[in-house]
Formats: C-alpha cells, structure tokens, sequence
C-alpha cells in the first residue's frame, strides 16, 4: 500500500502551507501499531466480503422500513470488507481533509518557526498512535467523507467498511453465529449511513460544527500554559483534568467548549440512535442478538493502559455519552411513542442539547409544544 506522502516545510515561494501533521509518519506508526494481518491472503476475505454485501443490503432495507428515512436518490447501502491498514489509511485520508482549513490558516507561521518539523513529527506520532489502536477494535464504519482510493472508490457515499480481522476475531472467541453478528453489525453501521444521507440537513451540520471548532482553534502558548496550571490544580485537588472530555477540551477555549460540547450531543445523539436501531431490529431479526450485545458491552469497559488511552482522547466520556443517547431513545419511545422520534429530524432546531439528553421529558414537551 501507498503510504500518504509528507507535506514539505515551504521552502519555495509557491510551496503549499506545510500540514500540522506528518501524515507519512502518522501512517508508518498506525500501521505497526495496527499490526499485521493476513487478511489480504486468507479464504475468509471472499466469504466475509459476500456476507457483508447481503447483510448491509439487508439491513438497508429494514433500516429505512424502522426509521421511515429512506436513503438519498442514488445512494445504495454497499458493504466492504477491509483489513487493518486499509482502514487506518482510508481515516488518514478522512482526517486530512478535516484539518485542511488548519494547515491554511497557519502554514505560514508553522514554515516560519523553528520547531515547526518537530511539531508535526510529534502530531504524526500521537495520530499514529491512536488510529493504530482504533485499529485493531473497530469492527465496522460508515465515513462520512467517503473513501480516498485506498480502500473504496472516491466518494462512494453508499460504502460501508467493516474491518475483517476484527470480525473474524470476536467471532472465533465468543463462538458468533457469523452470519447473524454480520447482520448486527451491518445494522448499527447502516444506520448511521441513512442519517448522513437519508436526513437532507444532517452531513451539512455535522461538517458546520467540525469547521466551526477548528475556526476557533488558535495555538496560543498563553492558554497551554494556563491549561497546564488548570490541569496541576485539578491533580491536587484529587480530580482527573481529563474527565471534561480529554486533551481536546482541556485546551479549549469557552467558546471551543461550546461547540465541541454541541458536537458531543450530536454524536451522542446519533450514536444512541444507532444502538437504538440495532437493538431493535436485532430483537426480531438476528438469533444470539443477547450474547452479542453483552459481549460488546464488556468489551468497552477496558482497563488498563486501554482505558488510559480512551480517557486522554475523551473517548470514556464519549461511550457514556452513547449510553446516555440510547437512553434518551428509550425514554422517548416510552413517554411519547416511537413515532415521536422523526420529530428528531425536522431540523437542527429540534435536536436535542446535553440536557435534554439527559432529561428526555424536556424534549418530548418541546417537541410537542412545537
């Protein structure tokens, strides 16, 4: 595989700005981190891709029959089967074209200063780190910004990714019905491709958020400096500074929390629905669904070095905020029916803030007062 060529420092006038990341560097480290599979050579690839392709066509259509949101005119749920390092270069791709606006808006002064190569060198390690990590967990993806040739076609945005290795793996340990985990996982992922793409409103105010937080990114060494002190304060007063939601936040301005505290509920929200969906669906379509889900449940509550890991990230307060959303979706159909649900989706307006996901009683009166 191609690795993702480094971006120069801007030696040359008409040199581009230089990346805040070594995106060579970051895929080299992914790449061991992720570990080598044999995925590429074994029998089980031609049998994983078939089952892949039927049960994310399936799980297409009881997805939209469920949710009453029907894909986007030209769209069509596709599922493939990757391994290891096809799925930390397709992310590298994903998270470089997030990070663009960054490298524009200060290329200049990082060509300019002297640690500047350090910098992006670190950046690439840490990146490297945790995709490779990620790596060797995630089971399956829909990406929102769509495939950079590595793995899929350019811009397929019906493609669906499903980490094979990963699949294999959990099926051998638990004993899963494969073809029956296949469809579960395939449920969840499906889910989130109709929201990006069924719901006309939801990539746009995604992607606005994401642009909106890196607008407000600003590498001042004043306000790491005071993170740091806030950060020593928090450790002696017996508190973990990392529990706001990670490094991301703690380095954050108010107004940076803001709106990665409106991101937060948004994946949240969408997360929840997924397990939402999944579990339902799962009740009436896939045999063992029980076992299955107690599995992955136990399998988020790592410890360790893991959870060291999920916990300067801001992952740990993520997967308490997916538990949360799917609870928000179970007091919902509870109070207010399942119908009340599509209300979700008339606009931005009617999401639902942090504290509505905790006290869904909230948003089923704002939503019917509406």
């Amino acid at each position: 595989m191609t690795e993702a060529p480094s971006t120069g420092e801007g030696e040359g006038e008409g040199d581009p700005a230089p990346d805040p990341v070594d995106w060579g560097f970051a895929e080299r480290v992914a790449h061991r981190v992720a570990g080598h599979d044999p995925l590429a050579d074994s029998y089980h690839r031609s049998s994983l891709e078939a089952d892949f392709v039927e049960a994310t066509a399936r799980a297409g259509d009881l997805v939209a029959q469920f949710t009453g949101l029907a894909l986007a005119e030209g769209v069509t749920a596709t599922g493939r089967v990757v391994d290891r390092r096809e799925w930390v270069t397709l992310n590298l791709g994903s998270f470089r074209r997030i990070l663009a606006p960054v490298a524009e808006r200060f290329g200049g002064r990082m060509a300019t200063s002297p640690v500047a190569s350090v910098g992006r060198r670190v950046a690439g390690a840490e990146a490297g780190v945790l995709l490779g990590w990620f790596g060797r967990r995630v089971l399956g993806q829909y990406d929102l910004l769509g495939g950079d040739g590595a793995a899929g076609d350019a811009g397929d945005a019906g493609a669906v990714y499903y980490v094979g290795p990963n699949v294999l793996s959990l099926e051998k340990r638990f004993g899963f019905r494969p073809r029956a985990f296949r469809l579960w996982i395939a449920l969840h992922e499906v889910t989130h491709l109709v929201q990006f793409t069924g719901i006309p409103w939801m990539r746009d105010h995604f992607l606005s958020l994401v642009d909106e937080s890196l607008r407000l990114l600003d590498p001042d060494p004043k306000r790491i400096s005071r993170a740091i002190s806030f950060a020593i304060e928090e450790l002696r007063a017996g508190r973990n500074p990392l529990d706001g939601g990670g490094l991301i936040t703690l380095f954050a301005t108010e107004e940076q929390r803001e709106v990665l505290g409106r991101i937060q509920a948004l994946m949240s929200l969408l997360e929840g629905h997924g397990n939402f969906v999944m579990d339902r669906l799962g009740a009436e379509h896939v045999e063992g669904k029980d076992h299955m889900a107690t599995v992955l449940r136990e399998r988020r509550n790592v410890r360790g070095v893991a959870r060291q890991v999920q916990r300067a990230v801001g992952l740990e307060m993520k997967l308490r905020q997916y538990s949360v959303g799917e609870g928000f979706f179970d007091a919902v159909e509870r109070e207010a029916g399942r119908d009340a649900i599509s209300a979700l989706w008339n606009g931005p307006d009617s999401l639902p803030t942090l504290d509505e996901l905790r006290n869904p009683a909230r948003w089923v009166s704002r939503a019917q007062a509406a």
